[in-house]
C-alpha cells in the first residue's frame, strides 16, 4: 500500500483549493498563510506534480489539482460526517450570498437554531456559485434570473420586488423620481439603477457609486451617502426600524428573483427538507 501524505498537507491543499488563496485557507484552518504555504509546497514536492498555479492575486487549480481535490474534499466530508455521527450533532451547511447572510439570514438564523437545537449549521457566505459534489454544500439561496440547472431543484423565496432606499433625512427631500438626479444613487452589481429610472421616465444621467455587494449599497443608504435600488426582503428589518425610508412608491418589479436551491437527491434529505421548510416560512 503508498504511504499517505501527512494528513495535514492534505488539509492544507482542500482548504486552499476551495478558497483559492493560502490566506483564507489558512484562516479557516487556524494556522499561517505561510505554514499552509509551506504544506502544499511539501505536498507537491511529495506527489512530483504541481496542484496550482500561483497567480498575483490567488490560485488556480491545475487539470491534476482539480483532479485531486474532487475526491479528497468527499474523504474529508465523510470523516467530518462520522465525527458527527458519534457526536449525535447533525450538521447542515448552507451557502448564501454575503449580502443575503448579513441582511436576512444571520439576523432570523436563531429561530432556526430553537427549532431544531440537534441541528448544527455552517453558513458559507460566498459570492461564487456553491458546488455541491466538491463543497460539502448541503443546500443554497441564490438570486438569479437564469434557468436553474437540470440536476437542481429550486424554489422561489421572495417577490422580486426593488425598492428605493435611503435614510430619513435624504429621504424628506423626494417628492418624485426626478428628485433622485439631485443625489447620489448606489448600485450594486446587478446595475439595476439605469432599468428603474427609464420605467420611472426619468431621462438625467445620475451621479453613482457601484459596490460589488447589494448589503454595502444598504449600508452606505444607512449612512445617509445617496439611495439604494435594494430587494425589499433585504432591508425591511431597516425600514421597520426607520433607519431606511422609502420615499417612492415607484418600484422596479425584474425576474431577478431569490431561490432555495438544492440538489435532486441530497445527501442529507431530512436535514435539507427542514432548512428548505424554515426559509420558506420565513420569507
Amino acid at each position: 500500500m503508498v504511504a499517505l501524505p501527512p494528513l495535514n498537507a492534505l488539509r492544507a491543499f482542500e482548504a486552499s483549493a476551495r478558497h483559492l488563496n493560502f490566506r483564507l485557507a489558512a484562516e479557516e484552518l487556524g494556522v499561517t498563510q505561510g505554514a499552509v504555504a509551506q504544506q502544499v509546497r511539501g505536498l507537491e514536492a511529495r506527489l512530483g506534480i504541481d496542484l496550482f498555479e500561483r497567480l498575483p492575486r490567488g490560485l488556480r487549480l491545475t487539470e491534476t489539482g482539480r483532479t485531486f481535490h474532487a475526491p479528497l474534499s468527499r474523504a474529508f466530508r465523510l470523516i467530518a460526517e462520522a465525527v458527527d455521527d458519534l457526536s449525535g450533532q447533525r450538521q447542515i451547511v448552507i451557502s448564501v450570498t454575503p449580502s443575503f447572510a448579513s441582511k436576512w439570514l444571520v439576523p432570523r438564523l436563531n429561530d432556526f437554531m430553537t427549532r431544531h437545537p440537534d441541528i448544527a449549521v455552517r453558513v458559507d457566505a460566498r459570492e461564487r456559485l456553491a458546488d455541491f459534489q466538491s463543497d460539502g454544500i448541503d443546500i443554497a439561496v441564490r438570486q438569479s434570473r437564469a434557468p436553474i440547472a437540470r440536476n437542481l431543484d429550486a424554489v422561489p423565496l421572495f417577490s422580486n420586488e426593488f425598492v428605493v432606499v435611503g435614510s430619513p433625512g435624504l429621504a424628506a427631500q423626494i417628492t418624485g423620481p426626478g428628485d433622485l438626479m439631485q443625489h447620489v444613487l448606489l448600485s450594486d452589481a446587478h446595475g439595476l439603477w439605469p432599468l428603474y429610472l427609464e420605467r420611472a421616465g426619468v431621462e438625467a444621467r445620475p451621479r453613482m457609486i457601484s459596490f460589488s455587494q447589494t448589503s454595502l449599497a444598504i449600508d452606505a443608504a444607512i449612512s445617509g451617502q445617496g439611495f439604494a435600488l435594494a430587494p425589499m426582503p433585504l432591508v425591511s428589518a431597516e425600514l421597520a426600524s426607520g433607519r431606511l425610508v422609502q420615499p417612492l412608491f415607484e418600484v422596479l418589479i425584474d425576474d431577478l428573483g431569490f431561490f432555495v436551491v438544492t440538489p435532486k437527491k441530497p445527501r442529507q434529505p431530512e436535514l435539507v427538507r427542514q432548512m428548505r421548510d424554515w426559509l420558506l416560512s420565513r420569507s
